[in-house]
C-alpha cells in the first residue's frame, strides 16, 4: 500500500480535495481532527497540557481549544511547546491508522506535514495550491476573522512556494482549474503504481 501525504496552506482547500479522494473510496486521516481527539483522550498528553498551559486547558474534561489558542496565538515559544507535545502523539496515531488500511493507497492530510516530520514516513506527498489572495479570502469567510489574523497564521507555516517544491504532485485549487480531473489523474497514477509494485513483488 502507498502511504500518501496531502498538504497545503491555510485556505488552500486541502480538506475539500481530501473529500474528493474519499468519494473515490480512499481512506483519509485528518490530522487536525485526530489531534483534537487525542488531546481530549490521551491521559499523558492531557497531563502535559495542563502542566504547561494550566487547568483551564480543559473544561469538564473537554479540550478548551479557545483557551489554548489564546495562549499560543501571540507566543511563538508556547506554540512550539504545544506542537512538540501534540505532533509526536498525532504522528504515532497516524502511523497506526495507516498500518490498518487495506486499500491501494491511503492519505494522511495535514497542514504541517513537513514541519511535523510526517512526510519522511510517507511514500509521496500531494500539495494543494491556491493564490495567497484567494486563501486569505477563504480563511476569512470560513473562520470569521480579519485578514491580519489570517496573515499571522500563515506566517507560522512554511512558505507556500517552498512547500509546493517539496511535494511530488500539486493540485491547483484556484477556482479556475477543475479540481476533480486533477484528483482523478493522480488517483489513477497511484492505482497503477501500486499494481506495478505488487506485480514486481510477486515475480
Amino acid at each position: 500500500m502507498l502511504r500518501i501525504g496531502l498538504t497545503g496552506g491555510i485556505g488552500s482547500g486541502k480538506s475539500t480535495v481530501a473529500q474528493v479522494f474519499e468519494v473515490l473510496g480512499i481512506p483519509v486521516y485528518y490530522a487536525d481532527v485526530e489531534a483534537r481527539r487525542i488531546m481530549s483522550t490521551d491521559p499523558v498528553l492531557k497531563a502535559a497540557l495542563i502542566k504547561n498551559f494550566g487547568e483551564e486547558s480543559y473544561t469538564n474534561g473537554e479540550l478548551n481549544k479557545k483557551f489554548i489558542s489564546s495562549i499560543v496565538f501571540n507566543d511563538t515559544h508556547k506554540l512550539e511547546l504545544l506542537n512538540s507535545l501534540v505532533h509526536p502523539a498525532t504522528r504515532r496515531d497516524g502511523e497506526l491508522w495507516m498500518s490498518r488500511q487495506k486499500t491501494a493507497y491511503a492519505i494522511h492530510e495535514a497542514a504541517l506535514i513537513f514541519e511535523a516530520g510526517v512526510a519522511e514516513r510517507l511514500d509521496l506527498v500531494i500539495g494543494v495550491y491556491a493564490p495567497q489572495s484567494l486563501r486569505i479570502k477563504r480563511a476569512m469567510e470560513r473562520d470569521h476573522v480579519n485578514g491580519e489574523e489570517v496573515l499571522k497564521r500563515m506566517s507560522r507555516q512554511m512558505e507556500e512556494d517552498i512547500k509546493m517544491k517539496h511535494c511530488d504532485f500539486v493540485i491547483t485549487n484556484d477556482e479556475q482549474q477543475l479540481v476533480i480531473p486533477q484528483v482523478l489523474n493522480i488517483h489513477e497514477h497511484f492505482i497503477s503504481q501500486q499494481k506495478t509494485r505488487q506485480n514486481t513483488s510477486t515475480m
